[in-house]
Formats: structure tokens, sequence, C-alpha cells
């Protein structure tokens, strides 16, 4: 892959990472949040699964136990938490916290697998932590979307180790198709339990959902582990630092939501804290590394 398309892929997968959160936020208005994602990942992951059919093996046994819980931390705990969190607060800030899970990464490596990471990567940690103080302000820590935002970030960086420990054992795509489907229907459950679960249909609702399960869940997944496998992932994941920025951006145009200056100021923070974090990867102590993402 040639350096001007491998930036190209990044500018477009990042791109689609963070044009989500707004798009979702203009998908509430027709269904509320755990309806919305469970909908949107139930038809992606089946989508992708029958893609599938036939070109890599499927879990057996077992293995559905463990993509089954990839599934519901990474799709239905992170985007539950990430979308739930819109009722208080913006897109913007949503993706900010969604997107500190590298962050968390760091924290949890340290904690639970005895990982060792060099000074530049904790100075992230804080530069990163900082930005979301700024872009909150005062509110940091007394909302409830702040709260689950955080909820979210903190179930990334789970289901990041969790991927990391088990993924290993599965085709990427196969992984990716069930742990979507699953999870997706984890949300749908969740949904009947705390929500009226009711979907407005329209053109425009139409429009968002096509939008959120082709560009911003299949195709930017696809792209996203394509370029994992090209290049060191470890760098790659470093431009994760895009998708606050992105996000921030995309809902300010699509949502018209303010530009304010500390959002503005604490998503680049946070953006270089991850790029800190990222950049060449880790050097833990154990067995195998951790990896950031």
């Amino acid at each position: 892959m040639t350096r001007m398309k491998y930036t190209l892929l990044i500018l477009i997968t990042t791109f689609l990472m963070g044009i989500a959160f707004p798009i979702g936020k203009l998908g509430l208005a027709y269904a509320p949040p755990f309806l919305l994602m469970g909908i949107r990942y139930t038809l992606a992951g089946g989508l992708l699964a029958i893609g599938m059919a036939g070109r890599a093996p499927v879990p057996k046994g077992g293995e559905w136990l463990r993509v089954a819980t990839i599934g519901l931390v990474q799709t239905g705990a992170v985007m539950g938490c990430a979308y739930y969190s819109m009722h208080w607060i913006s897109s913007a800030e949503s993706s900010i916290l969604t997107f500190t899970n590298p962050l968390f990464v760091i924290i949890l490596g340290t904690l639970l697998l005895g990982a060792r990471y060099r000074p530049r990567q904790w100075v992230g940690v804080l530069i990163g932590f900082g930005g979301v103080a700024i872009a909150f302000g005062v509110q940091l820590g007394f909302g409830p979307g702040t709260v689950a935002g955080l909820g979210g970030a903190l179930m990334f960086a789970c289901s990041t180790l969790l991927i990391k420990r088990w993924g290993g054992r599965f085709n990427v795509y196969v992984l990716v198709a069930y742990q979507m489907l699953l999870g997706g229907i984890g949300l749908l459950i969740m949904s009947l339990v705390a929500e009226k679960p009711t979907f407005t249909v329209s053109g425009r609702s139409f429009v968002i959902m096509t939008c959120l399960v082709i560009f911003c869940s299949i195709i930017q997944l696809i792209l996203w582990f394509r370029l994992l496998q090209a290049g060191d992932p470890a760098k790659t994941s470093a431009f994760l630092f895009l998708v606050p920025i992105f996000g921030v951006l995309g809902s300010w145009l699509l949502l018209g939501e303010p530009l304010a200056w500390n959002a503005a100021i604490g998503g680049l923070c946070t953006g270089v804290g991850i790029f800190l974090v990222n950049w060449e990867g880790a050097r833990p102590t154990v067995e195998k590394s951790v990896a950031v993402s």
C-alpha cells in the first residue's frame, strides 16, 4: 500500500468514526438510543456475517461465549453508553469522551496486566484527561452524560484488552461481524427493558440508518482492519486522535452545535494525548503486548 493511499484511507476511516456521532444524534429524533444502536449493529453484523459465509470458519462451542462477551462489551456497552450520553451532552462531547479509551487502556494495562509504558505515554494520559477537563469545564464529573460517556470509554478499553486476549482465535472479519450482531441483539433486548422501542419510519430516518449501517459500521470497520493489517498496528492506532476532532467538526457542521473554544481546545488536547499514548506502541513486561486502539 502506497503512503498516499494509506494516508487517504486513514482520513476516510477516522472521518467515518467521528461523523458517526452527529449522524447518530440525528437518528435519536426517530428512535431511542438503545433501539437505534441495536438496529444499526444487528443489521451491520448480519450483513457482514452473510458476506463472510463460507469464506472463513464460524466460531464453535465455547468460542461463541467469547465472541458474545466481546460483542456485549464492545458494541453493546460502548455504543449504548456513547449514545445514551447524548441525552445530556452534545455529540461532540460524547465523541471526545468515548475516544479517551486508549488512555484507559494504559491505566488498565498497568494495573491488571503489569504492562510497563514509556514516560511519554503517561504524559499523553495526563494531557488527554486534561483535554477532557478543558472540554467540559466545571461540568466534569457531575453530569450523567459525562458519567455515561466515560463509562463507554472504560468499556472500550476493556474490550480492547479482551480482543487482545481472545481475538487471535478468530478470523478478524468473522469476529467483527458476529460481535456486532450479538452486541446489537443485546442492545435490542436492553431497549425492550429500558425504553419504549419505537422507530419513526421516514425518508430521513432511512438515510440516517443507511449511513450508520453501511458507511459508519461495515465500511469503516473493513477499512480499519485493512489498515491494521497493512501497517504497524500501534502507529496506525495513533491516528485515532483524529476521531474526536472529526466528531467536533461534524457536530458543528451537521447539527449546528456551537464550536466552543473549550470543546475545540479540549478535543485537540485529547487528540494529542491519544497520539502520544499510541505512537510506536508500548513496552509491556508481560508475555504479550497490549494493543491500544
